[in-house]
């Protein structure tokens, strides 16, 4: 073995290291708990020869302090006993943390004063004719608690045997009143008595070490992220909230931080998984330079999350992300978005703080000249309002806060009435009307939409039977829906379902499928809209050329009618080119026998046109926004809305 590999193999038998603090704490503990169990048996067995005593040599005392003096090494070692026993129970109950280091002075000087009374005792008996027992039996109840680094055990274990062979060998007298000697066979016994407690100490040291080692190789797994090897947001969240309160009682103004990856998707496809973790790993290594003592953790994926109370913190989040930019490839267009959460008191949990930060973020994850968003309160209003949803959407259903508005359809043609579009509207007790783009994002993020689709669609049916048995005017009326209505339901045994429970005719449920929603699980849609085309319904195609897969939408799926897209009719007046393209959707669509729909018909020079170009069916504000389809009936009823004869 080489001389290094020999120096680091001994400073490893013997202890010459540096262990981490958990390690050390874990050690520690198992020392309190040594030595409150040993203590509390000394304790018993002190008290015990004190009775004993008190019983068997009763005519010996004749007052209480002749028995305190003749007995007054029973009392030391029951009372050092007792205080260390309560000691170690104190520090086990984590009453002592701020003194928790001295718990093994306690134990030495215990120790020292073993040794002393059995030192002491021994002599004693050897003078009587006995044997050492009482120094062996001291010396070996000590290296109990005394289990420390290796080195340490052998020089609390060899020093005081040595010293008590000199202390014997000089000083001991016999029962004849001649000093006594060891002899060669005690010696022999004695020495080896004392290595194999040496061993044993040695030996118990290196298991509770391999212990202490596991346990905290564990612990750090639990709170350190795998990839990065920095914290993990159990740990983050452990510390956050103890740094906020300690910042703000400091005056101090900590700022929670979370940090995202853009185009880390597209890297990581470009470049492989390898080349991925290996970029994180860089950023982790950024964020725990600039943040150095800060309390910092991987998210998740490519986000991160930094608290920090550092006054230039700007400026190292800018100085991080010139770095990481500096290092990223040219062929994909990496960047840093940051959102930034104030703390301005110590009850806000970390969580929530964080949440709001990436809430922050979010908001301008697209956009490029934005690199950092602050929550602010106009971000808090939007924030709340967003948990509100998140936390009211099964309250709304169940409690019918969710309404139905109707939008008219009219025919080119004639302008009449020919059916609707079912909009859901969000009418609440506590904070009033929301309007769609308040809750309907949302609900799609977070893969709830559906929810509320199924409200509507048992909503519009209700409504129609009511209408049926009523003998008012019912009309064709369309139902949106959405790619995750048939990822997260059986969109279509559902709407069955409820043409059977209301005993609806088909042809009065008209199917809307986005344009968007068709890019994904193509085999899934194609199969539920032949399901629904198998079933009786109409399908159309909404939204048509908000996209950039139109023509393929046209190729591969099947509609009955196609709703053209309102963003075709802004800035509508003199566009010629906005012209010719409506003119060639809806030649298009005839030529694939479908219908036409035009949405966002705004003014009259818009219904002229789109009635020469040949289009079906027509909808906007200049015929109606949407409205309670009590409003639609008396509508009807003061001639508002015409109905072609017969209908």
């Amino acid at each position: 073995m080489e001389k290094k590999g020999l120096w680091g193999y001994i400073r490893q038998l013997l202890g010459f290291y540096k262990n981490p603090d958990y390690v050390e704490d874990y050690l520690r503990e198992a020392d309190a708990q040594s030595t409150r169990n040993l203590t509390a048996i000394v304790m018993a067995i002190e008290i015990w020869m004190l009775i004993r005593q008190l019983v068997r040599h009763w005519e010996r005392f004749p007052t209480v302090a002749s028995f305190f003096k003749s007995t007054w090494g029973y009392w030391v070692l029951l009372s050092a006993a007792g205080l260390l026993c309560l000691y170690s129970i104190l520090y086990l109950c984590g009453r002592l943390n701020k003194s928790k280091k001295f718990i093994r002075l306690f134990i030495f000087l215990y120790f020292l004063l073993g040794l002393y009374f059995g030192t002491s005792t021994s002599l004693f008996d050897l003078s009587r004719g006995r044997m050492i027992t009482c120094f062996l039996t001291m010396i070996m109840t000590g290296s109990i608690i005394v289990i420390w680094r290796p080195y340490i055990s052998l020089l609390v274990t060899l020093i005081p045997a040595v010293a008590f062979v000199y202390i014997v060998n000089h000083f001991a007298v016999g029962r004849d009143g001649k000093p006594w000697h060891m002899s060669e066979a005690e010696i022999v016994n004695y020495t080896t008595f004392v290595i194999t407690l040496a061993i044993l100490e040695i030996s118990a040291y290196i298991q509770r070490h391999k212990e202490a080692w596991k346990s905290y190789m564990l612990e750090k797994a639990a709170v350190t992220d795998d990839l990065t090897n920095i914290p993990n947001m159990r740990k983050f969240e452990e510390v956050a909230a103890k740094y906020c309160k300690k910042c703000l009682a400091e005056g101090k103004h900590p700022v929670y931080i979370i940090c995202d990856i853009t185009n880390f998707k597209t890297y990581n496809d470009r470049f492989g998984y390898e080349t991925g973790d290996a970029l994180l790993k860089f950023m982790a290594q950024i964020i725990s330079v600039e943040f150095e003592g800060e309390p910092f953790a991987r998210h998740s994926n490519d986000k991160f999350v930094i608290l920090t109370a550092k006054e230039d913190y700007i400026e190292k989040g800018r100085r991080g992300r010139d770095w990481f930019r500096a290092e990223r490839s040219v062929e994909v267009y990496l960047d840093l978005k940051a959102g930034v959460y104030p703390v301005t008191h110590d009850n806000v949990e970390p969580r929530h703080a964080v949440d709001r930060a990436s809430y922050a973020m979010s908001l301008i994850k697209n956009v490029d000249e934005e690199p950092v968003k602050f929550y602010d309160e106009t971000l808090q209003n939007q924030y709340r309002l967003r948990q509100y949803v998140l936390n009211n959407i099964d309250k709304a259903v169940q409690n019918g806060y969710i309404k139905v508005y109707y939008q008219p359809v009219i025919w080119a043609e004639d302008g009449t009435l020919c059916g609707f579009e079912a909009l859901a509207r969000w009418i609440d007790p506590e904070i009033g009307f929301l309007s769609p783009s308040q809750f309907i994002p949302l609900l799609e993020e977070i893969r709830q939409i559906y929810k509320l689709d199924k409200c509507i669609y048992e909503s519009v049916c209700q409504q129609m039977r009511d209408c049926l048995d009523k003998n008012l005017p019912v009309l064709p009326t369309s139902m949106n829906f959405s790619r995750l209505d048939f990822e997260l339901m059986d969109a279509v045994a559902e709407l069955e379902s409820l043409v059977k429970k209301y005993q609806i005719p088909k042809n009065l449920l008209h199917v809307e499928i986005t344009e968007s929603a068709l890019s994904k699980d193509v085999k899934g849609l194609q199969e539920a809209m032949d399901r629904l085309h198998g079933l009786g319904y109409v399908i159309w195609l909404d939204d048509f050329g908000s996209g950039y897969s139109s023509m393929n939408v046209l190729k591969d799926f099947k509609f009955d009618l196609l709703k053209i897209d309102m963003e075709f009719l802004k800035n509508f007046s003199g566009n010629d080119n906005a012209h010719k393209i409506i003119q060639s959707i809806i030649s298009l669509s005839k030529s694939l026998n479908m219908q036409s729909l035009t949405e966002g018909v705004e003014t009259q020079e818009m219904v002229d046109f789109l009635r020469e170009c040949g289009c079906g069916r027509l909808q906007g504000f200049f015929f109606g926004k949407p409205m309670p389809y009590e409003e639609i009936l008396a509508k009807i009823a003061d001639g508002t809305y015409k109905l072609k004869s017969g209908s």
